[in-house]
């Protein structure tokens, strides 16, 4: 079993022969905060994950992956973000936006067998995923791999990570007894 640093060099080489030539976009990991480039005078586009996190260049990727044409034009897609220290109502805010990236970051998790953690990103102020966005999330990432597909990107790397990391062996979505077990993921 590969450690998170040599899982992390995998998920780069895979990407990059994936979608840097196709999408003019490659990975890179070490940054101090995640972060999305745009492409500059015939540069790539780079998505930057923090550190050496396998989980955050999942993450970064996904949004990636849901950003269309004119959103991939734009340092970190035009998004809004607000940093630590949200509201309350700005929580719920944040987690209604990240339903399809934590869902997609979970499929992806799944097929290179990794574990996927929700992510509320507002530790400063205490505050956990809510029930009802964890059970978003899963509804979300049941509906990519049972009713819908992917999105395209999301799917080629998907189909990739499953070959590299499983063997080929089928991702088998998780199941619950109740909505309070997708609490423990």
């Amino acid at each position: 079993m590969l450690n998170e640093v040599d899982k992390l060099a995998v998920l780069i080489e895979e990407f990059d022969a994936l979608f840097l030539k196709s999408e003019n976009t490659r990975l890179k990991t070490g940054a101090t905060e995640p972060y999305y480039r745009a492409p500059t005078d015939n540069q790539p586009a780079i998505i930057y994950s923090r550190d050496n996190y396998y989980s955050s260049a999942l993450h970064e990727i996904a949004h990636w992956c849901i950003a269309g044409v004119a959103r991939r034009q734009l340092d970190d897609f035009g998004y809004w973000y607000q940093p630590e220290g949200r509201t309350a109502a700005e929580q719920i805010e944040f987690e209604l936006v990240e339903v399809k990236p934590q869902a997609i970051e979970w499929a992806l998790s799944l097929a290179s067998d990794h574990q996927f953690h929700f992510s509320a990103d507002n530790l400063e102020q205490g505050i956990d995923a809510s029930d009802e966005f964890k059970s978003a999330v899963y509804a979300q990432l049941s509906d990519y791999l049972t009713e819908k597909c992917l999105p395209p990107r999301a799917q080629l790397l998907f189909n990739r990570l499953v070959a590299v990391f499983r063997q080929a062996q089928p991702v088998v979505l998780p199941i619950f007894k109740s909505e309070s077990e997708i609490a423990y993921v």
